[in-house]
Parts: C-alpha cells; structure tokens; sequence
C-alpha cells in the first residue's frame, strides 16, 4: 500500500460515515478558555493545563488541547485472566462511576452482556440504569475471528458471528451506544492469507450492512493478524466500502510493530471512531544453548504496567488523533496480567492512574464520580 492511500484514508472517503453517538471532541476553552498563557481565561484554567510545556512543543504554540469522554472497558473487571477479581455487570457499572469514569466499555459475552441473557426488555432495563448513574455506553466489545472453524466448512460458524453481531446491533441501539468492537482474523495454516483477507472483507461488508439499520456503526480494531499493521488495516477499510464500518485503532500493535504512531493516525485518520488504551514494558527472552554455551534471543515478553510506566509514547499518540479531529471516546482496559496482580485494589489503583494520566495530560473530561 502507498503514501497516496493513506492520505486518502486520512480524509473523507467517497461516503461519508455516520455521527456517533457518543461524546463529541471537547476542547480546553471548557476547562476555562483559550491557549493563551495571560489573561482570566488562563487564570481560571486548572494547574494541570497551565504547566504542559512537553504538549505545547508537540502541539505548537496556539494549538487547544482534545479533551475526550474517557470510558471504561469492563474486561478489566471480567476474570479473563489468572488472579484477575471478576464482577458482575451491576458491579463494573458502580465501579467506573465511582472512580470517575464518563461511560463503559461492555464486554460483549459473559459474564457481562452476553445476546443469550440479554433481550431487548433487559437492554432497556440495563440503559436505564447506564442513564441512573450518569454514564454513556461508548462502545459494545464483541469478540469475533472470521476465519476461525475454517477447517470445517459444514458448520456455519461465520454465520453464527454475523447473527451474534446483528443481535447487538439492536441491543446497542437500545443502549444509545454507537459502536460495535470487532476483530478481523487469526492466521491459521489452513488458510491462506488472500483467502483470510477475503473472507474479512465479506464478512465485515455483510455485518456494517446487517446493522446499519440500527444506527450503528461497525469499529474494527487492529488487533487480530489479518490487517493487523496500519497501512493494511486502511486497504482493508477502503475495501470494504461500508459507511459505518470504521476503526477502533489503538497504540499498542503499531508500538509493538515499531511503526511510526503519528504516520500510523494519519494514515486512518477520520476513521478512526474508538480507541481503547493499555500501557505495557518488554521483557526480553533468551534461551540458553548448551552446546554454544550461549543465549539465543526469543521473541519477548510483554507485561501491562500502569498508565505512563510503559513504552508506549501515548501523548503522541493523542496528538496525533487530536490533529486528525478524533470524536470518540478513550477506554481503559486491564485485560491481561497487570503489574501488582489482579485484586481489585490495583486494578482499581491503575484505573485511577489512567484517568489522572488523561487529566494531567489535558486529554480527559472529568466526571463527579461517586
């Protein structure tokens, strides 16, 4: 893929995509005004927000400061991983409303919303609930590989995705929630690359179109192998040629690529309509070689570290999407294992550190919490 696509991807493509729900881009005049450094408007602006020098050098002088609703993903809540605390969907709602968030990011299966317990007088239910505690829902996270059960043809398991995803389409509906999380595909040796690529487009063509009815939009996250790195994930997007089918583009595969995060965001640019954040430090891995009395280097180890402790450069990252006129919101997730472990206190130590990073940074609304 060239240049060329790229800056067209960056842009309005040929149709253009529906508004989100969700929060609209917020800026720092809220906060207390313009950018200038004298005057009321600065006077009244919080500490936090007078004293970025780092941020006016990526900014450049005069630039204002993207203030995002900041949401979040209830996976970190969920029991995914070993030692990880699980609640319930009741208790992920109090949570992130007690320690400041704006919304929810809901894990699409159980034990949260699962389409098996959920029907549409339970969403209603569930939305009046979201709306009881103040938060939006930003985003749904379903959870799909188009190519899995490939091996099989004769059960018809990417039918089986494409109801899964047109049932949340409604529930989402009944949520006030713009976006659907998917993923793309996992390479499998019995597929071949072109043929996975294919089956991505058709099967993300098919369900943008099963809920657009629903006023939903469909927000692919680079995260599964096919079309995982950013140039590819813009082809896969131009291919696919849906208005509601957009990006849900983090910072973490195109760090761990050692891609470029500022020509990564440009590159999808006005597409992008969700992003979810988790920070992370390498652990380099050897094994030893008797026979060369040696070590011979493995591809390393990654660990999620608190916001800020890892080797993601997230307040390019944020600039960048600020430069390109991102309107989404921010998720937080601690879905894998976590440095301190999985109790709830450090994982609700590390949310809190995440939405002091957003503030202190300029990059999140807050919330009266509870």
């Amino acid at each position: 893929m060239n240049a060329a696509l790229c800056h067209r991807s960056a842009g309005e493509t040929g149709r253009a995509p529906p508004r989100a729900g969700a929060a609209g881009l917020r800026y720092s005049s809220e906060a207390g005004g313009g950018t200038s450094g004298t005057g009321e408007n600065y006077r009244n602006r919080p500490a936090w927000l007078k004293c970025g020098s780092h941020l006016t050098n990526l900014l450049g002088s005069g630039t204002t400061l993207a203030m995002w609703s900041t949401c979040l993903h209830t996976v970190s809540y969920a029991g995914v991983w070993p030692g990880q605390v699980r609640l319930s969907l009741e208790e992920c709602l109090v949570r992130a409303k007690r320690l400041g968030f704006n919304g929810v990011m809901l894990v699409a299966k159980r034990p949260h919303l699962s389409v098996l317990d959920f029907d549409e007088a339970a969403a209603e239910r569930l939305q009046a609930r979201t709306q009881e505690l103040g938060l939006s829902v930003a985003c749904l996270a379903a959870y799909t590989d188009f190519t899995i059960g490939a091996e099989r043809a004769d059960i018809p398991v990417r039918e089986m995705q494409l109801l899964y995803l047109t049932r949340l389409g409604r529930l989402a509906q009944i949520l006030k929630c713009p976006a659907l999380r998917v993923f793309t595909a996992y390479q499998r040796d019995a597929v071949s690359p072109e043929s996975s690529w294919n089956t991505c487009v058709e099967s993300l063509k098919e369900a943008s179109r099963r809920i657009a009815e629903y006023g939903v939009s469909l927000a692919v996250q680079n995260h599964h192998d096919t079309a995982v790195h950013y140039e590819s994930f813009a082809e896969l997007l131009d291919e696919v040629n849906e208005p509601n089918c957009r990006a849900a583009f983090d910072a973490w595969s195109p760090a761990l690529h050692g891609s470029n995060l500022v020509n990564a965001v440009r590159c999808l640019g006005k597409r992008i309509a969700h992003t979810t954040v988790a920070d992370y430090v390498r652990r380099p891995r050897f094994r030893y070689v008797p026979t060369l009395v040696n070590y011979a280097p493995e591809t390393d180890a990654i660990r999620a570290v608190p916001m800020g402790e890892g080797f993601i450069d997230y307040s390019v990252f944020f600039t960048a999407l600020k430069e390109v006129g991102y309107q989404g919101s921010v998720a937080y997730e601690m879905c894998s294992p976590l440095r301190g472990g999985g109790s709830e206190a450090n994982l609700d130590r590390c949310a809190k550190r995440f939405l002091e990073w957003m503030g202190k940074h300029g990059h999140g609304k807050a919330s009266g919490g509870m």
